[in-house]
Parts: C-alpha cells; structure tokens; sequence
C-alpha cells in the first residue's frame, strides 16, 4: 500500500483521484482549505479506514509540511481556476497557484516526498502557432495571469526536481469534463438556462474552438505516464485529438434540455481578456505509452450536464 497526497483534495480533480486510490487498496491524505473544493465530493473516501482529510491551505507552510509527512508521492492539483476573473484579483492566480506550488515543492524537500504530478494547463502555449501542439511548442507571449502562474509553478517544480532529486510529472490539460464539476462552460450555461430558458449570453462570438476529455480518460492517463514513464522530469499533454466550437457544446446542452434559446454573443474571437480561441493538443506522447480516450466530447457534455441536473446543490453552492 502506497500512501499519496493530494492538494486540492475536494475538488472536481483530487477527489476524483482520491476515490480511485483508495479503490486500488492506497492510503489517501487529500488537503483542501474548501473555497471551491466540496465536503460532500468526499462522502465516499471518508467511508476507507485509510483516509484522511485535513483543512489547510497552501499559504500554511506548517499546516502543510505536518499533513505531508510519511507520504511517497504528491498529487498537487490545488489551484486558483477561475481563469476569467483573473484580472479582477491579480494577486490570487500568484499566492494560489505559484507561491502555493513553491510552498508545496518546499514541503516535499522538508519531508522526503520524492515524486509530483502536477495539473498544469494547455493555456500556457497562449496563442499557439502549431495545431494540433506539441509538448516542445514555444511558448508565446503569455496572455492570462492563470496561465502565467502555472507556466511558473512548471519552472518550480522543473528546478526542485534538478536540485533535490525529485521525479515530476507535468500535465498539461485541456479543460476537463465530467461528474463532480463545478465551473466552466458546461456549468456556465446551465446555470443562465436556469435563470432563464428563452435567452443565452454567449461570450465571444460562440466560434471559438475547444478540446475537452472527460474525468475518467484524464485519471487514465495520469496513472498511465506515472507507472510507465521513464523520465526525471516528464511533460504530457492531456487532451483528445477533435475540438469542438462553443455553440456545438451549447446545441448539446440545449438539446439534452430541449431548449432553443435565442443566443445573444458579446462578438470578438475570445470570450474574455486571455483567453485562448483555440485549443487542440497534441497527445501523441501520452498515447505512445498506451493511453487513448474513451469518451468523445458530445457524451462527456451530455454526462456533465446529466450530473449538475442531479446534484442542484452544487449550483446553488455556486451562485
């Protein structure tokens, strides 16, 4: 029996995982100070007699060197991930996702844990050049205070793993669908449809172009790099090898509701400042390992969508 960490432990991500070690018979510590992440994400992990939760935050380097001690590897998936308000609060993508991920590499040092796997994101090649993008892409000009502080939070761990021995795996995802969910797009219209089923706001002109992978081939692919990868500092990219528009993602979620709105688009290629109008990565890396997504975008849509319908809790824990 293996004993594992997770930042972020009640979140859509590190619950997630959580519940799939604790099923391979591992012992599981998730840490969360619960600002996004939710209490009931762990109903099933607090049933094992070899979980844990502690309430702590990334910012308490104490708090989190004492909760870390004894275990092998780190799932760091805690992040500040409301990428459209960034430039709202300048200061949380840096003390959540950077400052957090030194505290967290630092506390790794402290205690002897010698291998991380890391959520990063397939923003940080901003406007790419080269689709479907490669691992070894260049990156641009960043344009997103989220992308900026996991690119740094990359760089950290980069360092920590060349100057203390430690093995890092990187992923970098697209955005994730699927049970558990709690922002982003999906989430974001339902929750407008709601309030009202005759209009939609679509931010941007509704033709930017999204890939999207379901929880599941996400966890798949992450254990895959981590069992079968060689390297010290290995980089994956995690995503499917199709996109779809905006208003594709919006016929499936109107169909599911069967509704028709009238779409009213804020116009312009990005919905926000930052963000990217299209996302396509190329996962050859991960699939020469083995790995290959089972679930196309339409269906993870439909069973995002199918999930927030029965949990109107979460919705409401939301607004």
């Amino acid at each position: 029996m293996k004993r594992f960490f997770i930042t972020g432990g009640a979140g859509f991500i590190g619950s997630s995982m959580a519940d799939r070690l604790l099923a391979q018979g591992h012992a599981v510590t998730a840490y969360d100070n619960l600002s996004t992440g939710q209490s009931r994400f762990l109903e099933l992990a607090r049933k094992s007699e070899n979980f844990q939760f502690v309430h702590g935050d990334l910012r308490d380097q104490e708090t989190l060197r004492d909760a870390m001690a004894g275990h092998e590897t780190v799932f760091h998936f805690a992040a500040n991930a409301d990428v459209r308000f960034g430039l709202q609060h300048p200061d949380r993508d840096l003390q959540n996702n950077t400052v957090g991920t030194f505290n967290v590499v630092e506390a790794m040092r402290l205690c002897g844990a010698r291998t991380i796997a890391f959520s990063s994101t397939g923003s940080v090649y901003g406007d790419a050049k080269v689709f479907p993008t490669p691992e070894d892409a260049a990156f641009p000009i960043q344009t997103s205070l989220y992308a900026a502080s996991k690119l740094a939070g990359e760089g950290l761990i980069q360092a920590y793993a060349a100057g203390f021995g430690i093995r890092a795996f990187i992923f970098r995802f697209v955005s994730i669908l699927g049970e558990r969910y709690s922002h982003g797009h999906v989430f974001d219209f339902y929750r407008k449809l709601l309030d009202n089923p005759n209009e939609i706001e679509v931010l941007g002109n509704g033709r930017q172009r999204k890939s999207y992978l379901h929880i599941t081939d996400c966890l798949d692919a992450i254990q895959t790099a981590m069992e079968l990868a060689q390297g010290d500092v290995n980089v994956f990219n995690l995503g499917r090898d199709d996109y779809c528009e905006v208003d594709d993602s919006l016929n499936v979620i109107c169909n599911e509701l069967g509704l028709q709105p009238k779409r009213l688009y804020t116009g312009g290629e990005r919905g926000w400042i930052g963000d990217s109008p299209f996302i396509l990565l190329d996962a050859t890396r991960i699939k020469s390992l083995g790995w290959s997504s089972k679930l196309s975008i339409p269906e993870s849509v439909r069973r995002t969508l199918r999930y927030l319908r029965e949990n109107q809790w979460l919705m409401e824990s939301r607004h």
